[in-house]
């Protein structure tokens, strides 16, 4: 165990001296840590979503959820807008998507702000 200890203590302590070998190594792994690890492993999403677009936000009991900005299907007529978001869906995210519900999202005076729709894959 203490063997072990002595490999992995200058690395835990970051011990070793700026352009050695070990010092490149670990920062070389702490960058590809950064660039390669997918954002969904933090649920990097924006929280406000910006004008002109579809966002996936933290999903309910396992089904993604989206918010979809009302721009987007505003020249669709109420019949078909279901079938405009399940196009605009399926386009974003590459996969089948099936619309379980679509909600309006509307602030605190009636002004739709956009659409939430909860989906399956």
């Amino acid at each position: 165990m203490r063997k072990i200890w002595k490999l992995i203590r200058p690395a835990v302590f970051w011990q070793y001296r700026r352009g050695s070998w070990q010092y490149d190594v670990i920062v070389g792994l702490i960058l590809v840590f950064i660039f390669a690890t997918p954002r969904a492993w933090f649920r990097d999403q924006p929280r406000i979503p910006n004008p002109q677009q579809i966002v996936m936000l933290p999903s309910e009991n396992g089904r993604p959820v989206f918010w979809i900005d009302p721009e987007l299907v505003a020249d669709a007529p109420p019949e078909q807008l279901e079938a405009k978001i399940h196009a605009l869906l399926q386009k974003r995210t590459g996969r089948q998507v099936g619309i379980l519900k679509v909600e309006p999202a509307k602030d605190s005076e009636g002004s739709l702000k956009g659409y939430l729709v909860r989906a399956q894959f």
